[in-house]
């Protein structure tokens, strides 16, 4: 049974708190507008079924990229998007991590921290790709900045999705090495991931002690390849896993307890096999950890490079899928438009007959609404 609790219900507890001087003015914005998502706050309107003609009220959403409520129709709308753009070869899931070192310059610098590691991150695949000894192609990538770990805690980390080879000089098609199935060693390219990222922190002139980049030479960086997606077609569902995820979503939080101000969620143990376990954080603890995961104004969380970056999509893509033999691949449900389809019938489309404020619908919608309900 899935729980209704919502992390909105933790930061309305939490307002004064929000409103201190804690939280910096974009992540107070945000916060309240997640407080505020589908309440009469935000006003709302009203739809009537084209089939059964029944009302319906509905509170309008903050489209806040960070609220867990908002993001369904947009992690759709994304998908299908990208579902054209498939193309016939493997492809690999790639994570870049940074070390927790990089934690603290990460919360002051954000802008510089978030947007290096795209760019190390694709510098080192360019440079494998375009290396003959281990391809000799230009590649592409999409990457997705997460920057959260399960309890919370600031774990900044790239997902990559990456076909299994690239775009020859001549034009054409070149696999990855064992026809596609092996992507680099995962070794070497943390020791270059390593080396370019930092030498972009040290060209942004981000305040990091020597001591700290003698820490982050005497480690080995985190980069990890899983196996090859069995299908482009599976490629599309996978992405929906991480486009448009958040710090915690709804359904993890399981307890709320207001007597104590603690907050009961699950978080998967890796350390156990990815065991789910039920962890408790003060609503204070718990309202500080998923404002750190709160981006800049602007920041583009989702990059495309490459092969697969919009300008050379728009003109390369299509001769290249179908010198690839693109495959018809299975449509994917619209799932856009369930929202738009009556609770009620279940056939008919919802149509908005009224638009109001917070001050709620006028009193002859009220009655015509009233009335409705009472049968």
């Amino acid at each position: 049974m899935r729980s209704h609790l919502k992390v909105a219900d933790v930061l309305e507890m939490e307002q004064e708190y929000i409103s201190s001087k804690s939280f910096k003015g974009w992540h107070k914005r945000t916060l309240h507008a997640i407080r505020r998502c589908r309440t009469p706050e935000m006003g709302g309107h009203i739809d009537q079924c084209d089939c059964c003609q029944k009302l319906h009220i509905s509170y309008n959403s903050c489209r806040n990229r960070h609220c867990p409520t908002c993001q369904g129709h947009k992690r759709e709308e994304w998908i299908q998007a990208r579902e054209s753009e498939l193309l016939n070869v493997p492809y690999f899931h790639v994570v870049f991590t940074l070390p927790s070192e990089l934690n603290a310059a990460a919360l002051t610098h954000p802008r510089i921290v978030y947007g290096s590691l795209f760019k190390a991150a694709w510098a080192t695949l360019e440079q494998f790709g375009s290396n003959p000894k281990h391809l000799g192609a230009r590649m592409g990538m999409i990457a997705i900045l997460h920057t959260w770990g399960q309890n919370m805690s600031l774990h900044p980390h790239l997902h990559c999705i990456v076909p299994g080879g690239g775009v020859s000089q001549s034009g054409k098609w070149k696999p990855a090495k064992s026809k596609g199935k092996y992507l680099f060693n995962v070794k070497s390219m943390g020791k270059v991931f390593r080396a370019k990222y930092t030498a972009l922190l040290r060209k942004e002139k981000v305040p990091i002690s020597q001591q700290v980049y003698d820490k982050l030479f005497s480690k080995n960086w985190v980069v990890y390849a899983k196996q090859q997606f069995h299908s482009p077609q599976y490629v599309v569902e996978y992405l929906g896993r991480y486009t448009h995820k958040i710090a915690i979503s709804n359904y993890r939080i399981k307890r709320i307890n207001k007597a104590t101000s603690q907050i009961s969620f699950t978080a998967k143990d890796y350390r156990k096999g990815g065991k789910k376990k039920l962890m408790k954080l003060s609503s204070k603890e718990f309202v500080r950890r998923f404002a750190l995961h709160i981006l800049p104004k602007g920041f583009t969380r989702i990059r495309h490079f490459g092969i697969l970056s919009s300008s050379w999509k728009r003109i390369k893509l299509p001769a290249l899928q179908k010198a690839l033999t693109a495959i018809p691949l299975k449509q994917i449900e619209a799932k856009l438009t369930l929202h738009r389809r009556c609770p009620s019938c279940g056939k008919g489309k919802l149509h908005t007959v009224m638009i109001f404020g917070q001050r709620g619908p006028p009193f002859g919608w009220r009655e015509a609404l009233t009335s409705e309900n009472q049968h």
